[in-house]
């Protein structure tokens, strides 16, 4: 499935949707460039979880769990991660295999460890139209 999206406000909404139809889990696997709307993307998923607490981006800690949900949400960011031996030191089995909700920013990193049934979202940016906000979103 592809989305076309013009605004944050449109990919937050996807988000949304995507959220609220998680169930517990679910392993969802973003794939995309700096600043393409990863983040925001997550924001709208996790409050289509219920999730209160502000959603940043865990790129030192590697993952923040949130708890005021619907669902467990754990939100992963592999960018700095040096190999895939590394999610295991943090217990990422634990996660993967539990009664949450995973979101993965740079899933690509660690694909070689991730269950077969993860669900990929790519969001790409085109730089050839004139929307700064556009964007292509493809759910596989």
């Amino acid at each position: 499935m592809v989305i076309e999206v013009n605004s944050e406000k449109e990919t937050r909404n996807l988000g949304f949707e995507m959220g609220e139809n998680a169930k517990a889990g679910d392993i969802y696997c973003l794939k995309g460039d700096l600043g393409v709307g990863k983040t925001v993307f997550t924001k709208g998923f996790a409050e289509g979880l219920g999730v209160k607490e502000d959603i940043t981006s865990p790129t030192f800690t590697i993952v923040n769990e949130y708890d005021s949900g619907k669902l467990p949400f754990y939100h992963f960011d592999v960018y700095r991660i040096s190999d895939s031996e590394e999610m295991f030191d943090i217990g990422c089995d634990e996660y993967f295999f539990g009664n949450g909700v995973c979101l993965i920013e740079w899933a690509e990193l660690i694909e070689d460890i991730l269950p077969e049934n993860v669900k990929w979202i790519k969001i790409e940016k085109d730089y050839t139209k004139d929307d700064f906000n556009y964007r292509k979103i493809e759910v596989i």
